[in-house]
C-alpha cells in the first residue's frame, strides 16, 4: 500500500488491468535494458524506448502535459515520460532502486487524472526494475 491505501501494487496476474498492453510494454523495457545495460542517463532510455515502442506498433505520446490541480485550480503540470495508448503512464528512472518516495511522487502526479495504471521502470540496476502501480 502507498499513501493511505490510495495506491497498490498488484502482483496477482488475474487482477491486472490492461494485461496484454502492459505485457507488450514490459517486453520493450526488457529489450532496451538488455541492449543498453544500466549505465546511461534517463534520456538515452527514453529515446530507445520510443524506438522500441514504435517498432512494436504500440501507440504512445511522450512528455504530454497533464494538469496538476489544487482545489480544482491548475497549479502546475506533470509531464510523464510516456502515455501508452491513452491508458497507461510509463515513468522511467535510473536509480539504485525504486523508492517509496518515487512511488508516492507518481501517485501525487496522477491523483485526480483519468489514468489508473502506472508502470514505474528503473534502468539503474543489473535487471530492469518494474513496479506496476494501480491507483483507485
Amino acid at each position: 500500500m502507498i499513501t493511505e491505501g490510495k495506491a497498490q501494487m498488484i502482483t496477482n496476474k488475474k487482477d491486472y488491468i490492461y494485461k496484454d498492453l502492459t505485457y507488450r510494454v514490459i517486453g520493450c523495457l526488457y529489450v532496451v535494458h538488455k541492449e543498453l545495460g544500466n549505465v546511461h542517463k534517463e534520456i538515452i532510455y527514453h529515446k530507445a524506448l520510443a524506438i522500441e515502442l514504435k517498432s512494436k506498433n504500440i501507440a504512445f505520446v511522450d512528455e504530454k502535459s497533464i494538469d496538476v490541480k489544487y482545489k480544482g485550480k491548475k497549479i502546475g503540470a506533470y509531464r510523464p515520460d510516456f502515455i501508452i495508448e491513452d491508458k497507461v503512464i510509463l515513468e522511467i528512472k535510473v536509480s539504485p532502486a525504486i523508492t517509496r518516495a518515487m512511488q508516492d511522487q507518481v501517485y501525487f502526479y496522477v491523483k485526480g487524472t483519468k489514468y489508473k495504471l502506472v508502470l514505474l521502470a528503473n534502468f539503474g540496476t543489473s535487471k530492469v526494475g518494474i513496479k506496476r502501480l494501480i491507483y483507485s
